[in-house]
């Protein structure tokens, strides 16, 4: 199963606050005990929302806004992508994680949607452009 681990943002992060380098070398350390296991896909670090930009939908309108955006507490500011057996493994290894902030924070960890859960919609077609995409993304 594939998740995605959000480290949610804090007042700090979105001041462009960089960590010292002893969190620098523990996170290095952490995530390179999920390399080892197999565990960790991918992953970064976010700049502050100051360098973000949102696009707004509403039917065929598109409406850019521009950052930094309130509510630091729904923000992310980094990600990791794992690849693990259950929900459980990943709180385990979120549980190990050194606090990658300087304050409180918090982790968030969502199961990533995977092809067969559209199996209902799932038509000839539709599969092909998917099998398409993944070959490109793989070269």
């Amino acid at each position: 199963m594939r998740v995605i681990v959000f480290v949610k943002a804090t007042a700090d992060s979105e001041k462009g606050v960089m960590p010292p380098s002893e969190l620098l070398e523990a996170m290095g350390r952490y995530n390179e005990e999920l390399i080892n296991a197999g565990i960790m896909l991918g992953g970064d670090g976010l700049k502050p929302t100051q360098y973000a930009k949102r696009i707004r939908f509403s039917g065929s309108d598109r409406s850019v806004i521009d950052g930094p955006f309130a509510e630091t507490k729904e923000l992310v500011s980094g990600y990791w992508i794992w690849e693990v057996r259950d929900m459980d493994e990943a709180v385990a290894w979120v549980k190990r994680c050194p606090n990658p902030m300087m304050e409180d924070s918090e982790i968030e960890i969502r199961p990533v949607f995977e092809l067969d859960a559209f199996e209902e919609q799932m038509t000839p077609e539709i599969q092909a452009i998917h099998d398409r995409n993944r070959d490109q993304m793989q070269r």
